[in-house]
């Protein structure tokens, strides 16, 4: 079996939960009833460059809300999947449509609506701050906690494994 850093040379799908991974899980309800969630903007950095170099990254979330879908498009996210009950059902989906296979995904989740994408995608991450159950079957614990660099720190390490890290693409946002 391959270890963690030898998988993600084979990784061209990046599938990833928004609350709790791209945010500390946080989401202030204002006056109007909008929400507001916080994010980390070398979260932000990595997901453009990874898209930019061809990844296909996909955001699957069980929440619907605008502020989500809005971040994903300024990102150029577009492949977004917002009030998804089932994820593993919808992970079968995105597969058959980009024609994929598990080993050429990468799942980044933090909470046990995530756990059977954990369990299914070729390599599944989590950040620090993770349920325990996703620890448990994660193949790769970030350093870092949901919304404070843990996106970073991931597409980084695939773009190194794959040597497309700090080329004249990493310098321009």
């Amino acid at each position: 079996m391959k270890n963690y850093k030898e998988k993600l040379k084979n990784i061209t799908t990046i599938i990833l939960d928004y609350d709790g991974v791209l945010t500390d899980g946080k989401v202030y309800i204002v006056e109007n009833g909008r929400e507001i969630r916080a994010g980390n903007v070398k979260d932000s950095y990595i997901l453009q460059l990874l898209i930019k170099k061809g990844f296909n990254v996909i955001m699957i979330s069980g929440s619907n809300a605008d502020s989500i879908r809005w971040r994903c498009k300024s990102l150029n996210i577009e492949n977004i999947h917002l009030g998804i009950v089932n994820k593993l059902t919808e992970y079968e989906l995105i597969k058959k449509k980009f024609n994929i296979n598990d080993y050429e995904i990468l799942f980044i989740g933090d909470d046990i609506p995530d756990y059977e994408l954990m369990i299914n995608a070729g390599v599944s991450v989590c950040p620090a701050d993770a349920a325990q159950e996703i620890k448990e079957v994660a193949d790769y614990i970030s350093r870092y906690e949901g919304g404070k660099g843990c996106v970073r720190e991931i597409g980084e390490q695939i773009l190194k494994a794959q040597n497309k890290w700090m080329d004249k693409e990493c310098l321009e946002w």
